[in-house]
């Protein structure tokens, strides 16, 4: 290379750099990354997510004997399998405590307020939270819920795809009222509070994350079969968050789901991540988006929502949200059994997302 042809090259290179540096998203770095919360935590499935880029979960440990903990060992079985694929596990969830309706859960003491079962429960997510600082996984995700996922039907989508949809106006409670009967306001804060007020202290201790799921969808201020879910307003999720505060309790931010609670997700929702971000209350994100508004939308994929991805993943690095951002609740079609094509789109999306931040 001769001289003019070096000052030449290096001027060039010069104005590259200056336009990639003008160009990269100001503001602080990105600490997000893609997740996912699929089951089985298995050799088969970790491989999948592997070759998809995924490398951070929310693990399912195997529970032998019916236990509602995974002992040390179980974890740490799933933990060295998933390190052989590459994967960390960020997060578990419990074997109960999930988003099943009351009727069909085994182990619903917690939420019916049957005493003395919810203090043996209670004592299993304690022992839970033990474990998992034993073994270094940082978050548990869990659900408050007695209807578990409210939807009427499915929707026709792009392609072969249907969509899961919730029409309030249609719905018909099927048995008008759950085993939990009635359950006003009041009784479902003093669930909430009494289980709280037994697991926070325990996650301070050993430094656990404990992200809760909100309600989904929320419904009328008259309740849904005899529930008023306190957990399906943006107003409730911030009450729910003053409850025995701490660094340690927190939510796992479905971002459908509160999507859900709007009338006008696509203009609200950033301010609504704002407010949790800001607060540090964000342990985990669910990254789905839908089509419509409160009580009455349906679930579809990320690109064709009411909600701009590309702004949304840019509240959340505003916010300085560290965590995982998770597809959840995909489109369904014939050909693509257990959602596995329409997962791996959610990922490259995601992904292409956070690359695209810098």
């Amino acid at each position: 290379m001769n001289r003019r042809e070096f000052f030449t090259t290096s001027a060039a290179a010069t104005a590259l750099s200056t336009a990639s540096s003008e160009a990269a998203p100001a503001g602080p770095p990105v600490r997000m990354k893609l997740g996912c919360q699929s089951a089985p935590t298995n050799d088969t499935h970790l491989k999948y997510l592997a070759r998809y880029g995924v490398k951070d979960i929310c693990g399912y440990p195997e529970v032998a004997g019916g236990r509602l903990y995974a002992n040390n060992d179980e974890l740490k079985t799933m933990l060295d399998l998933a390190a052989k694929n590459g994967i960390t596990v960020e997060s578990i969830a419990l074997p109960f405590l999930t988003s099943s309706h009351i009727d069909k859960e085994k182990h619903g003491a917690i939420m019916l307020a049957q005493s003395p079962e919810r203090d043996r429960d209670i004592e299993a997510v304690q022992n839970a939270i033990r474990s998992c600082a034993a073994v270094g996984i940082p978050a548990i995700k869990y659900n408050m819920s007695i209807l578990g996922v409210l939807r009427t039907g499915r929707a026709p989508g792009r392609g072969d795809a249907t969509y899961s949809q919730w029409k309030l106006a249609t719905a018909k409670p099927e048995p008008p009222l759950t085993r939990a009967g009635r359950v006003n306001a009041d009784q479902f804060w003093e669930r909430i509070t009494y289980f709280l007020d037994r697991v926070i202290p325990v996650a301070n201790e050993y430094k656990i994350r404990m992200a809760c799921h909100p309600h989904d969808p929320g419904v009328p201020p008259e309740g849904y079969q005899g529930v008023d879910r306190v957990l399906g307003t943006v107003d409730g999720l911030k009450r729910f968050i003053t409850i025995r505060e701490s660094p340690y309790h927190g939510l796992n931010f479905c971002q459908g789901t509160v999507s859900e609670m709007l009338r006008d997700p696509g203009k609200e929702i950033f301010d609504v991540i704002r407010y949790f971000g800001k607060r540090q209350k964000i342990f985990n994100v669910h990254f789905r988006n839908i089509r419509g508004h409160r009580d009455d939308f349906v679930e579809v994929y990320p690109d064709e929502g009411d909600i701009d991805f590309v702004k949304a993943i840019q509240v959340y690095k505003e916010v300085g949200y560290p965590y995982l951002l998770m597809p959840d609740h995909v489109p369904q079609a014939p050909n693509d059994p257990g959602g596995l094509q329409s997962f791996a789109y959610c990922y490259g999306y995601i992904k292409a997302l956070l690359q695209s931040l810098g």
